[in-house]
C-alpha cells in the first residue's frame, strides 16, 4: 500500500497599518524575514503609497489597502475605519481557515474580523496600549479581546496594562538584528574620555525633546546629537521659536543609525512619564549593542532593559537637576562608565534575533 504524505507549509497573513521607519514595522520586518528563512509563506498586508521597513522584503507576497493619516483626529478615525473595511474585502477571497492572521499593533482591527469569519488562528502583537481617545481604545481592545487566540506583548509591563482572559498571553522582547549586531561589534570603540550624548526619537514634545535641548544647554562641555523621525521641514517648524546651543546638532530621519551609535558615548530616552510611557525601547538595545550605557525613564517596559546603576540610570526627565547629575556622574567617572559599558555588552545577548524568531515560531505552532 502506498502512503502519500502531504506537506503543509504554514502561511501567515501579517497586517500592519502604516508602513514607516518607526519601531513596530521594524519589529515586524525582522519577524517576516525570520519566518521566510524558516520556509513559511508570508503575505504582508499594509497601506499603499509609503516606504518604510516593510518595503521590498525578498520572498514576501504583498497586498495593499488604502489608508491616509490625518492630523485631525476625527478625520483620522474615519480614514482608519474606511481602511479596515477596504482591507476586509480586499483579502476576503484570499484568506483560508488554515492561514494564520498576525495583527501587528492594535490598530488593524479589520484583520481580526476577517480571521474570525474565516475561522483562522488570530495572533495580536501589541507594542503599546496608549490609544486615544478612550472610547476608541475601548473599541479596538474590545475587538482584540473577543477575537485573539494569542496575544504577544513586547514587555512584562505592557502585559499588565490590558488583561486578556480568553487568550494565551506571551511576552516576546524585541530583538537586535543579527546583521546590525555584527556591524555594531565590528564598530565598537574604546572610549577614552566619554563626552558624546545621543537621543533618537519621534518629533513629539512628550518624547522629551525640549528636556534634551535644556540638557545640552546645561552641559556645554559635552556634545549632543538628536536624531528625529521627521522631515527637515517638520523639524524647522517645530523649532521655530527655539534657540539652540552650539553643542547640539539635530538630524532628520536616518535610514542608517550606525554612524550615530558609533559616535556616541551614551544613549538617552527622555520620554515624559506624564505624556508617554515607553513599552520597550528599541533605540536603547541598539545602543547597548555598541556598549552604550543609557539614561531612561523610571517607568514602563524600558525599565526591563536598563537596571539602575548596572547599565545606566532611571531618571524622570522633568527633574532637570537629577538628570544633569546622573549624566555627569556617568560621563565624568571612568570606572562607572567602564562598568556600565561591560554590562550593556553582556546584556545584549538576551535580545538576539535568532532567539526572537524561534520564540515567535513556538507561539505560532502551538
Amino acid at each position: 500500500m502506498l502512503f502519500i504524505q502531504t506537506y503543509y507549509r504554514m502561511k501567515i497573513y501579517a497586517f500592519h497599518l502604516l508602513n514607516d521607519y518607526s519601531g513596530s514595522p521594524k519589529v515586524l520586518m525582522q519577524l517576516v524575514k525570520g519566518w521566510i528563512k524558516n520556509d513559511i509563506s508570508v503575505h504582508l498586508v499594509t497601506s499603499s503609497g509609503r516606504n518604510g521597513f516593510l518595503s521590498n522584503i525578498p520572498g514576501t507576497t504583498y497586498h495593499y489597502f488604502w489608508y491616509k493619516w490625518a492630523a485631525n483626529p476625527v478625520l483620522r478615525l474615519c480614514n482608519l475605519i474606511l481602511s479596515q473595511i477596504l482591507l476586509f474585502f480586499t483579502l476576503y477571497s484570499k484568506v483560508t481557515k488554515e492561514d494564520i492572521i498576525y495583527v501587528n499593533t492594535i490598530l488593524p482591527f479589520g484583520a481580526a474580523f476577517l480571521g474570525k469569519l474565516k475561522g483562522c488562528k488570530i495572533v495580536y502583537h501589541i507594542h503599546e496600549t496608549t490609544v486615544k481617545p478612550a472610547i476608541f481604545k475601548k473599541f479596538v481592545f474590545g475587538i482584540a479581546k473577543l477575537m485573539a487566540n494569542d496575544v504577544i506583548y513586547v514587555s512584562k509591563f505592557l502585559s499588565k496594562q490590558e488583561h486578556f482572559k480568553s487568550s494565551k498571553v506571551h511576552v516576546l522582547y524585541n530583538a537586535i538584528e543579527q546583521k546590525y549586531l555584527e556591524k555594531a561589534i565590528e564598530n565598537r570603540r574604546k572610549t577614552i574620555t566619554p563626552c558624546k550624548v545621543l537621543m533618537v526619537c519621534s518629533l513629539k514634545k512628550y518624547k522629551g525633546v525640549q528636556e534634551y535641548l535644556s540638557l545640552a544647554e546645561d552641559n556645554p562641555q559635552y556634545q549632543f546629537r538628536l536624531v528625529l523621525n521627521a522631515s527637515k521641514e517638520d523639524i524647522a517648524v517645530f523649532f521655530t521659536n527655539n534657540s539652540l546651543s552650539s553643542n547640539i546638532k539635530i538630524y532628520d530621519t536616518q535610514l542608517d543609525l550606525h554612524p550615530f551609535y558609533k559616535w556616541a558615548d551614551v544613549i538617552l530616552n527622555l520620554s515624559r512619564p506624564d505624556g508617554w510611557v515607553e513599552t520597550f525601547g528599541l533605540t536603547i538595545i541598539e545602543g547597548m549593542a555598541y556598549g552604550l550605557p543609557a539614561i531612561v525613564p523610571p517607568v514602563g517596559g524600558i525599565t526591563e532593559l536598563v537596571v539602575e546603576n548596572k547599565n545606566g540610570f532611571l531618571v524622570d526627565c522633568r527633574d532637570r537637576a537629577l538628570l544633569n547629575k546622573k549624566l555627569n556622574q556617568l560621563l565624568e567617572n571612568k570606572k562607572t562608565y567602564s562598568k556600565m559599558t561591560a554590562v550593556s555588552i553582556e546584556k545584549i545577548n538576551a535580545f538576539s534575533e535568532e532567539l526572537f524568531v524561534q520564540n515567535s515560531l513556538a507561539i505560532l505552532s502551538a
